[in-house]
């Protein structure tokens, strides 16, 4: 007579947030490690690494900066300007959006002038900025605007026609109007797509809003950062190198938590981070059917143990 049936296959523990953190610090302390032996030791096998400053030569001119006024002054004109072109992209992006989703006029209007522009990198515009516009400030922010607007406008359009008519149909039904559906249906339905749309928004803005400075800018940490390169202070370049992607990554996750807490209504995947079902075991030989049916199979017990 065989033995019990094996119990499915199994996922493997995820790591508690102590640990994940502990991990992700661990990760990048192992990168500065190698990053100090490398540059320390000269190593020259195909990349000159001889060239580079040291983690300790970079961690002194960082140091070095933030106790000068001219850092904060780079960074506080830097967040100004990203945070202003971006939050016209995100408020004008979503209208249009969905103004060209929704409407076949606006469409045929706006449509083939919005991809005719598409295309051109937003750095590309640095001319026409600083022709179009008075002051340097003004076209900075119009590249900033540039480079976000047009994934917001893309990932809205799409989002709104991907929306099911069911829901729409729902809302006519119950006697809803248009604004009805829009509050209703269109917007809430489309969130997840906008927010993705704006965490790409975000990031290019940064390339582009730096690239404006180093081209046309005389403070930010764009600016910062050519200066430094200019007069060949590496160690500075690399200061402004970390400082923009430390910046970025903060408001690349506040966009994301904010998407977050505004779609909290939607369904969450039950897949954890980090876990991977084992190799698969070998079935025993069915039961016969007059086995109990009130009791949960292993299969079931392993899916619903691991729903978050």
């Amino acid at each position: 007579m065989s033995g019990p049936a094996p119990r499915a296959g199994r996922y493997r523990r995820p790591l508690p947030p102590i640990g994940r953190y502990a991990l992700r610090m661990g990760a990048v302390a192992a990168a500065l490690g190698l990053w100090q032996l490398l540059t320390s030791l000269d190593v020259d096998l195909w990349l000159r690494f001889s060239q580079f400053p040291t983690v300790t030569d970079v961690g002194h001119a960082f140091a070095d900066r933030l106790a000068g006024a001219d850092y904060w002054t780079d960074l506080t004109d830097s967040l100004t300007r990203i945070v202003t072109g971006f939050l016209l992209a995100a408020v004008l992006g979503v209208a249009v959006g969905v103004l060209v989703a929704r409407s076949r006029l606006a469409g045929d209007l706006l449509g083939p002038l919005l991809e005719v522009v598409r295309p051109i990198p937003a750095i590309a515009l640095v001319p026409v900025a600083i022709l179009l516009f008075p002051s340097n400030e003004q076209g900075i922010v119009f590249i900033t605007f540039t480079a976000a607007f047009f994934p917001v406008l893309v990932s809205t359009r799409h989002s709104v026609r991907a929306l099911t008519p069911v829901w729409e149909e729902a809302v006519l039904t119950m006697g809803g109007g248009r604004w009805r559906i829009l509050g209703s249906v269109v917007m809430p339905g489309a969130l997840p797509g906008i927010f993705g749309g704006l965490s790409v928004g975000i990031g290019v803005s940064w390339i582009c809003v730096i690239s404006a400075e180093m081209i046309s800018g005389q403070y930010g940490v764009g600016y910062r950062t050519w200066q430094d390169y200019t007069i060949v202070n590496y160690p500075g370049v690399f200061v402004g190198m970390v400082t923009i992607g430390v910046l970025g990554w903060l408001t690349s996750t506040t966009v994301e938590l904010l998407g977050r807490r505004l779609t909290r209504w939607l369904p969450r995947t039950s897949y954890v981070p980090g876990t991977r079902p084992t190799a698969p075991r070998t079935l025993a030989p069915a039961q016969p059917a007059a086995a109990s049916t009130d009791q949960p199979s292993d299969t079931e017990e392993a899916r619903d143990e691991h729903l978050v």
